[in-house]
């Protein structure tokens, strides 16, 4: 059981040979699907922009993953949302991508803020952040992810009638608050 009240920060950095371009298209597209978070497409009620919610949806969209909103979209250095995994009852906490460019790529700091300690949102997240940052790279610098996650996006693509019902898009409309 989570400890109430306590939150914990965790903090995942790579370097990307890549434009610094291609890496923010990669993490804000929209109308395909993210293959460096978890093959998921990212909604939203319009065009990015702090204030406006978004949301994390299977290939289907039938499902949501994550809901949240923007709430810094600095192109292409940094991009800030709340984040809620509908999955689980547990509080908001914020992702934060950080986009610099340095020497022939791009240092990413994926930053994950004020996570409810003890929570399956802090145990999905500590190892979450880690693949996210290197199948980010993986897609940046060969055009791809690893054969074995696109095995796990596609059985992903096929058991999605498995998440939860509380998952369901119907239960997360996706409005302006």
């Amino acid at each position: 059981m989570a400890d109430s009240g306590s939150t914990e920060d965790a903090v995942f950095r790579i370097f990307i040979k890549a434009d610094i371009h291609r890496v923010w298209r990669e993490l804000t597209k929209q109308g395909e699907a993210q293959g460096a978070v978890f093959n998921a497409w990212l909604h939203s009620a319009g065009a990015l922009s702090a204030g406006m919610p978004m949301q994390m949806r299977t290939r289907t969209g039938r499902r949501v993953i994550v809901d949240g909103t923007v709430e810094v979209l600095e192109p292409p250095h940094r991009f800030v949302h709340t984040h809620r995994f509908t999955q689980f009852d547990d509080p908001v906490c914020r992702v934060s991508y950080e986009l610099k460019a340095v020497g022939g790529g791009v240092e990413v700091t994926l930053r994950v803020l004020a996570m409810p300690s003890g929570t399956r949102t802090a145990k999905s997240m500590a190892g979450g952040g880690t693949r996210i940052l290197a199948t980010l790279q993986a897609i940046c610098e060969t055009g791809q992810p690893p054969v074995g996650t696109r095995l796990m996006y596609w059985v992903f693509d096929h058991m999605e009638f498995v998440l939860p019902a509380r998952t369901k898009s119907e239960h997360w409309p996706l409005k302006l608050h």
